[in-house]
């Protein structure tokens, strides 16, 4: 008489944190603008936390500014959209033929600069979501202090969409 072991295929628990490189297979987005190191909490469709080392060889701060370098916020908030991105995306299987744009930032706000040698914490939460479109809130910190803020609104388009040339997006538009 042998025993025999039953295995059962369970399905993979899914993932709660990504390091750069699985980041990089759900974001698009390259450096100089890929503008987050790693997710260190993730909850599918609620939250999202991820982590952004912010050094002094960022290519923005030759110019902002020279002598007191300061993280644009407009930066800060495009790390809270990228992060909630990366949030989104997990759930989109076809997510390489999507691309996720802005539809709108709202109450955004900066309370503290962010400087070289800073490690931001993003948070997101997600306040509404559609397959195609989601409405999150987002928080930027360094340490314990909130540097910034922002509600963002994303959607989901079709790839093929942004690849028309200026006559083809003329000739949609006359209709």
């Amino acid at each position: 008489m042998t025993d025999t072991a039953h295995t059962t295929d369970a399905p993979a628990a899914p993932k709660t944190m990504l390091d750069i490189a699985d980041i990089q297979r759900i974001l698009p987005h390259r450096y100089p603008f890929l503008l987050i190191d790693r997710v260190i909490e993730m909850t599918a469709k609620e939250r999202i936390v991820a982590i952004k080392n912010v050094t002094i060889n960022e290519p923005f701060f030759q110019g902002h500014f020279p002598n007191m370098p300061i993280m644009p916020g407009v930066l800060i908030v495009e790390a809270i959209a990228q992060t909630g991105g990366a949030l989104l995306l997990t759930e989109v299987e076809n997510r390489d033929e999507m691309l996720m744009v802005f539809t709108g930032i709202e109450r955004a706000k900066f309370r503290r600069p962010v400087v070289p040698g800073d490690q931001l914490r993003i948070e997101v939460e997600v306040k509404a979501w559609r397959m195609t479109a989601v409405r999150m809130e987002g928080k930027a910190f360094v340490g314990d202090k909130r540097v910034a803020e922002a509600t963002v609104t994303c959607q989901l388009i079709d790839r093929s969409r942004t690849r028309r040339g200026p006559a083809e997006a003329e000739a949609e538009a006359e209709g």
